[in-house]
């Protein structure tokens, strides 16, 4: 397996990125537009989320054909386009492959649904009565997980939308279908493939009632996972590529297992454990303040678990599924830049590879919508009707929304300060943030060296200038509060130290004198020590606001 640790990779949601024929969808032209500013920000990798044939129930998410590019992104010049002028910049492209499931308008489903026996057998069917589901299991995206279907007299399972259908990873016919698929965009150039909920497609042989939880602990990590990743990396030759999978309530032992070179399996995990950390008993639509010291407790289990296992992580705060990071653990207002920065810097300078989201780099904040009419999403549409048929007003159920709903990471970017943003000449499929602000453009921070943009970009370089950052160990430090989180870095003669507080408030915490010793790299605020070293009294530093300090030598 190929070693991605310097790089660093930007997600696009096409469909919000730039629109350049003025319907209000932004299209892969309105990528390839913005090339030379990718370039500049120093990534190495654009992923995109799909851009496939689609009825965009969930935003492309149901796929209808694997092979076709939707009219409303552009053609198939224009990916190919794409990734020629991306490739000329030293930058590769990354297709989203969702092989969970597929849309029920998809060939292969249709002819399921026309009664044919051997496509019946691509997805998970199951003979049985209306009103008796086959397993008391529940979708994501809420209600049952099973549907029926009257003509057939059979449920079919969809872990997600009532339009998605799981696949039946367990027909090897299904397998060589989806190996087709990877090797059709090889073809085209693409260098790197994300796969969707990948850690869910080995579903159990024997399906069972869930009395403790939704179904998932049956399906989660299934019982050929392994095989069938290692059997799809292999039969395709994409074994040097840059693979990432989304691993949706995993363990860190399958993480190590997905992600160790020797298992030839992926490159790198998403996992979520620490973007859990503000879910009220683990409930998403139950909405608490941050357990701090939980997200340490996290940060340091699957840093060191991984590093000891040989497995890597994709780090990452932000994607097109979460809400705005600055919204939900920094400062939209006081601190807004300095809790963007801080927050960036924590993950970007941990063991791994980074993975930026689309205005991530300007600090974008959550959409705040005053109405449900300005919701676009499947599963924010639908939890609105939960939580008001479990009781909630409507101001109750918009604040759970405010805060949750995928729709506040797909806010058209903001390229510049005038009406739209940038984004479009038109009017946008989904409204511009509530929370827009002209000093939250990329035109403002391209001309402002203390931006967060700049700041991206420093960190960016950094990763790729000093190999402590990209290959070093990771150990943690204690700080001796819950609302600091410390680590550093070790590489031969290389070695740093980072310090971030995580709260609106000071916070004085233990430095050992070792670290007093080496001159600031890095600090979200405007450096004022003396001679580039922190201001230590008797072994402790207080921490201003949201700060993030970076001390250490980097030199060989």
């Amino acid at each position: 397996m190929a070693d991605f640790s310097s790089k660093v990779v930007y997600q696009i949601y096409p469909k919000s990125f730039r629109d350049t024929n003025g319907d209000g969808f932004g299209d892969i032209p309105g990528i390839i537009e913005k090339l030379d500013y990718l370039q500049e920000l120093g990534v190495d990798y654009l992923w995109l989320t799909p851009v496939f044939i689609s009825p965009q129930r969930d935003n492309g998410y149901d796929v209808a054909d694997y092979r076709r590019i939707n009219p409303l992104f552009g053609t198939m010049e224009d990916l190919e386009d794409l990734v020629r002028q991306s490739k000329g910049r030293g930058m590769g492209i990354m297709l989203d492959m969702v092989f969970n499931h597929t849309s029920t308008q998809h060939e292969w489903f249709q002819k399921a649904l026309a009664g044919d026996e051997k496509y019946q057998k691509y997805y998970i069917f199951k003979e049985g009565t209306p009103g008796r589901a086959p397993t008391n299991w529940q979708s994501k995206f809420g209600g049952s997980a099973w549907e029926y279907v009257p003509g057939l007299k059979k449920w079919y399972l969809r872990l997600y939308d009532v339009t998605q259908a799981d696949l039946n990873w367990d027909n090897p016919e299904v397998r060589e279908e989806l190996k087709e698929i990877i090797r059709f965009w090889k073809e085209k150039g693409i260098q790197g493939f994300r796969f969707d909920v990948i850690n869910l497609v080995s579903k159990p042989g024997k399906m069972e009632d869930d009395f403790e939880g939704d179904g998932r602990r049956f399906y989660s990590d299934g019982p050929h996972i392994h095989e069938y990743l290692k059997e799809l990396v292999k039969d395709t030759g994409i074994e040097g590529f840059v693979t990432v999978g989304e691993m949706s309530s995993t363990s860190l032992g399958h993480c190590i297992r997905y992600s160790a070179p020797e298992e030839k399996e992926l490159s790198m995990c998403f996992n979520f454990h620490h973007l859990k950390v503000d879910y009220k008993d683990g409930d998403k639509w139950a909405l608490m303040e941050a357990d701090y010291k939980k997200l340490k407790e996290l940060f340091r289990e699957w840093q060191m678990g991984m590093q000891e296992g040989g497995g890597w992580n994709a780090l990452f705060w932000c994607n097109h599924d979460q809400p705005r990071i600055v919204s939900r653990l920094g400062d939209e207002k006081v601190y807004w830049r300095e809790s963007a920065k801080m927050l960036a810097g924590m993950i970007h300078l941990m063991r791994g590879t980074p993975y930026i989201y689309q205005g991530e780099e300007i600090g974008m904040l959550n959409a705040h919508y005053p109405s449900i009419e300005q919701y676009r999403d499947v599963e924010s549409l639908n939890y609105y009707r939960i939580l008001l048929e479990e009781g909630k007003t409507e101001e109750e159920a918009l604040e759970v929304l405010s805060a949750r709903s995928r729709d506040n990471s797909r806010t058209p970017m903001q390229w510049g300060g005038g009406e739209y943003g940038g984004f479009s000449g038109a009017e946008p499929w989904i409204p511009m943030s509530a929370g827009f602000r002209k000093e939250i453009t990329v035109e403002a921070q391209q001309k402002d060296d203390g931006s967060i943009l700049a700041f991206y970009k420093k960190l960016i370089a950094m990763r790729k200038e000093y190999p402590v950052i990209a290959k070093g160990e990771i150990s943690f430090l204690e700080t001796g509060t819950d609302m600091v989180l410390a680590y550093q870095r070790k590489l031969g003669k290389q070695q740093m130290a980072v310090f971030c507080n995580m709260g609106g408030t000071k916070q004085r915490i233990k430095m050992s004198g070792e670290w007093s010793r080496y001159p600031v790299l890095m600090r979200n605020y405007c450096l004022s020590a003396e001679n580039g070293k922190p201001n230590l009294e008797k072994g402790t530093y207080t921490m201003e606001p949201f700060e993030l300090v970076v001390l250490g030598n980097v030199k060989e």
